[in-house]
Parts: C-alpha cells; structure tokens; sequence
C-alpha cells in the first residue's frame, strides 16, 4: 500500500494534470478543466517561511492540543491544523503528525457536542465560526484517515456536524453567529461562508449534504448582491458592498460548482477592482487576512496566469511582514489567525487539500 504521503502526492498530480473531480451530484459540479500551462519559477524564500511558520504553529500548541485566541479555542485550532495539513503531513506522515492528531483529538474530545456542534455555546457567542471551520478541517483530515476506528469516528461526528450545521440554517438562507434558533434567524456573510466551505469539504469526504442547504445558501448570496457586483453584509442589513465578503462569497459558489453562474462575472469584477491593490487596506475594512485568504483562493482558480503574477505580490508581502520567531502579528485576533490564514494561502500552490484545488 501507498504510504499517506505519496497518496497525496498521487492525488496532487492527478488534480493539477486534468481536472479530476473527488465531488459528485448537480449542486458540487466541478469548473471546466483549464489547460495547464508552464508554471513560474518559485522564491526558495517561499518555502523558508512556509517552514519557519509552520515550525511556530507546532510548537505553539497548548499539550492539551488546541491553540486559542481571545476567545476562540475551537476556530483557532481548526484554522491551525488546516494549516498543518495544507503541508501534507497527516495524522500518520510527516513531520506534523503528531500536532495534527492532537488537533483532532482535542475537537472530538473537548468540543464536539450531543446535538452535533463541535464548538461550546456556553462560552463562544461566535461558535458558528469554529463549527464551520472544524468541519473543513476534520473532513480534510478523514480524506486521509487510514485507522478504522478513527475514520468511523470522524464520520459520526462529521454527519451530525452537517446535519447541526443545515438545521441552524435561517429562512433567508444564512448563516448567523449562531444558529437560527439560537439567534432570531439573524444571518450574515462571513458565518455563511464557514459553513458552506465546511458542508463541501464533508461531501468531498463522502459525508452526505442536503443539495437543498447548499442551493438556499447560493441564493442567499445571490439576494445580498448589490448594484455594482459587490455583496452586503447581511440580508437584514444591506448596505454598501463588502469586499472581504464577497471574495469569501465568490470562493464559496466556486466550491458549490457555480464557475459560470450569472452572478460570477460581475461579482468577480468587483473584488479585482476593489482587491487588486495588496496595499490598499480600505477594501478589507480591518480584515486584510480575512478578505485574502478567500480572495487568494478566488484568483488561484482563475488558472496560472492570473494567479501567478498576483502570486508574486502576494506572497513577497507575506514574507515580508513574518516575524523573527516563525509568526506573523497583526490585528485584534491574535498571531495563531494571522499566521494560520497566511500559512494556507502560502501553501495553494502545493494542492494537497481538495478544498483548495483547481
């Protein structure tokens, strides 16, 4: 048998030769397959940092297996140990293995709730976010996942994560802070986002989702959408465009399959004229790691040669602002978020995660 390591490798170049798809049913089709094209020569000071962080990110880790910011030790851990994984260690290979079986066993042992919320509303008023991103994370990690038990595990957890995650959906929809019980069907887009992106990283592990939850979330988008391609913040509350969410919305219908929807172009057109300009902070209105974790992802699908030139500017920017320890310090959350978002859109290029492919 392959080892763990040279599956993913397998899969790796299976998916950047031609478009292989590892999703099925109408609502999760796949892009059009691009032509490949000669790729760039990459900084060997990429792959430098890439280390040094993920070094940080490791031995940071609390010996009970989670990281924490503020108040958000199930996000921040998922995040961290999507980062981890986007390396291509898993829970058996390379040298991240064992922080990232840490990482799932803090989530299944500490967070995962009766109901299905991996996540602790007693303490999180915010526990949506971690819900969706521990969804991505451990559907990625049972992809992978070799040990019966383990994988029997995951899939328990991760079928009552999905079907928490499709009854906290609101009319409109959305998703809230919380879910729509729990917070007067509010809904918005940031949340929305998580959820989505975790629903299709289940059915990419062959977790059953509902085409009906995934179908009432690419309308929601739809609805929020202004005049000028750009989506609002909420359905309630409309307002001007924002263009951190609506880079997260355009990555998320690209992981619905919606390549070639209706809305796509001008939506599209909107984040390049509002998001191509690294510097220009006002467009991520606070958010800058945010807003390009998802704008990255957006321009990566958008095939080499768009995604090689912003490559460029971006990661030069990434490197530059890493601190001597591994880390990167920036805004109100705390370094784990900055360092893990910047660390996986470093690592899209190395396509180990089926979220992230092309």
């Amino acid at each position: 048998m392959l080892s763990q390591i040279h599956r993913r490798e397998s899969l790796r170049r299976l998916f950047a030769a031609g478009g292989v798809s590892l999703l099925g049913g109408a609502a999760w089709q796949t892009a059009t397959t691009r032509p490949a094209t000669a790729a760039k020569a990459k900084d060997p000071a990429w792959d430098k940092s890439i280390e040094r962080g993920l070094k940080w990110v490791s031995r940071t880790q609390s010996s009970a297996g989670h990281w924490t910011a503020q108040q958000f030790p199930t996000a921040m851990t998922a995040l961290a140990g999507t980062a981890l994984i986007c390396s291509g260690s898993t829970t058996t290979q390379g040298p991240y293995a064992k922080n990232i079986r840490r990482c799932v066993d803090y989530l299944i042992q500490n967070k995962v709730r009766a109901n299905g919320l991996i996540g602790d509303p007693n303490t999180d008023n915010h526990y949506t976010y971690g819900h969706g991103f521990s969804m991505l994370f451990l559907s990625q990690v049972l992809g992978e996942e070799e040990d019966a038990e383990r994988r029997t595990e995951l899939v328990e957890v991760l079928n009552k994560a999905v079907l928490f995650s499709c009854q906290a959906q609101t009319k409109s929809g959305g998703w809230g802070y919380v879910s729509a019980k729990d917070g007067n069907d509010f809904d918005e887009g940031s949340t929305t986002i998580t959820q989505v992106q975790g629903l299709r990283g289940c059915r990419n592990a062959g977790i059953p989702v509902p085409a009906e939850a995934i179908d009432k979330a690419k309308e929601y988008i739809y609805q929020c959408k202004n005049a000028d391609g750009g989506i609002s913040y909420s359905s309630r509350n409309r307002g001007s465009s924002r263009p951190a969410i609506t880079a997260a919305s355009l990555a998320t219908l690209y992981n619905a399959g919606d390549y070639e929807g209706k809305h796509v172009p001008d939506m599209l057109k909107y984040c390049n004229q509002t998001l191509s300009n690294l510097n220009d902070a006002s467009g991520s209105f606070g958010h800058w790691h945010y807003t390009y974790l998802y704008y990255a992802q957006v321009v990566y699908r958008q095939g080499a040669k768009d995604w090689e030139e912003f490559r460029d500017k971006l990661y030069k920017k990434i490197v530059g602002e890493q601190s001597e320890d591994g880390s990167w310090s920036s805004g109100a959350v705390g370094p784990i978020y900055v360092t893990a978002c910047n660390l996986i859109m470093l690592q899209l290029d190395k396509a180990y995660l089926p979220i992230y492919q092309r």
